[in-house]
């Protein structure tokens, strides 16, 4: 699609053309300018020819009834998203850049390599493309999670207007609350993401308990290390007083051990002093680590539970089609 496009075309027609073109668009989620009925047929017809609604998929994969994921061309680039259906919510994670620049040891999108930001509409493509799918099913979409491809806040400014165009109640009209954004800990960001979008959940990628061990699998570390990231939690908790996500992969025999899980539990309970949920991620290998066993992991998050901690497991949606946390890498 071409948003620029549609907005320019637009420009001459009467005001309240374009709420009926967003309503049908977004809200709608049409999928042919022809089912945009309440637009005279000319408009239809030049809107049709100049600016079709065709989103470039070039592939989708399917986990059973819980996941799926597409795989976009976006001018060239391989880009991809998931859908995550669960029975009370249809939940899309979005990508923010073609490829990551900052290669995590553990993700797999991090070792293709950067190749560029994406554009906040490319951002909405993903989204929109998902709603017309849940539509489909009678469903809606109801949680964004910038969880994908990239690091979000390495394209901080399109990944701000693509929350702003999810948040428009004249577009999506999604609640803040409903949209969550993750960081490997990139600190000026947190504290922008805090002023400009306080109800905007957020989720902060740990992975490890000291510097030494983070340095190793996430080199942003070096830049931003645990007491300069935790302080700016810190601060974006006392401004905003909304629950942060701390997330944390369980990786065999390299950060699962119940010593790990204490140490985590002492550096949180020290560091950070508002609402917080540890949500423990079942790896899955796309290398050289490996996912904790099943009782490794149960021991770990009795531990955290035991020091007062809220812990939750993210359910492993999408193993198959790689659709899991580190494992979207846009290949051919």
């Amino acid at each position: 699609m071409n948003f620029r496009k549609l907005y320019k075309i637009l420009e001459p027609e009467p005001a309240f053309r374009k709420k009926q073109v967003e309503q049908a668009v977004f809200e709608a989620a049409i999928k042919s300018w022809e089912e945009a009925t309440v637009l005279p047929k000319n408009l239809r017809s030049k809107l049709e020819k100049e600016c079709p609604l065709e989103i470039a998929v070039k592939k989708t994969f399917k986990a059973g009834k819980n996941a799926i994921k597409a795989e976009f061309d976006f001018a060239g680039d391989r880009v991809e998203a998931v859908l995550m259906r669960h029975p009370d919510r249809q939940t899309v994670c979005v990508s923010s850049q073609a490829g990551c620049p900052l290669g995590c040891a553990f993700c797999a999108t991090g070792q293709q390599g950067f190749k560029r930001n994406l554009t906040a509409w490319e951002i909405i493509e993903q989204v929109l493309f998902f709603k017309r799918l849940a539509k489909e099913r009678q469903k809606d979409i109801n949680n964004v999670v910038f969880m994908g491809m990239g690091e979000p806040f390495l394209n901080y400014e399109a990944v701000s207007r693509a929350i702003g165009i999810l948040n428009d109640p004249k577009k999506f009209n999604l609640g803040a609350r409903r949209i969550s954004v993750s960081t490997v800990g990139l600190a000026p960001e947190i504290k922008r993401l805090g002023k400009n979008w306080p109800q905007v959940n957020l989720a902060f990628s740990l992975h490890a308990t000291n510097d030494r061990l983070r340095d190793q699998l996430m080199p942003i570390n070096r830049r931003y290390p645990l007491k300069k990231v935790l302080l700016a939690i810190k601060n974006y908790q006392e401004a905003t007083n909304r629950k942060v996500m701390i997330e944390y992969l369980l990786l065999k025999n390299i950060n699962d051990s119940e010593k790990d899980a204490r140490e985590l539990a002492k550096l949180l309970k020290e560091s950070l002093n508002g609402p917080l949920v540890v949500n423990l991620i079942q790896y899955n290998q796309t290398g050289e680590f490996t996912a904790s066993q099943p009782e490794r992991a149960k021991a770990f998050k009795a531990i955290l539970q035991k020091s007062g901690l809220e812990t939750v497991e993210r359910y492993r949606f999408g193993e198959n089609i790689k659709a899991a946390c580190g494992q979207l890498t846009g290949e051919k």
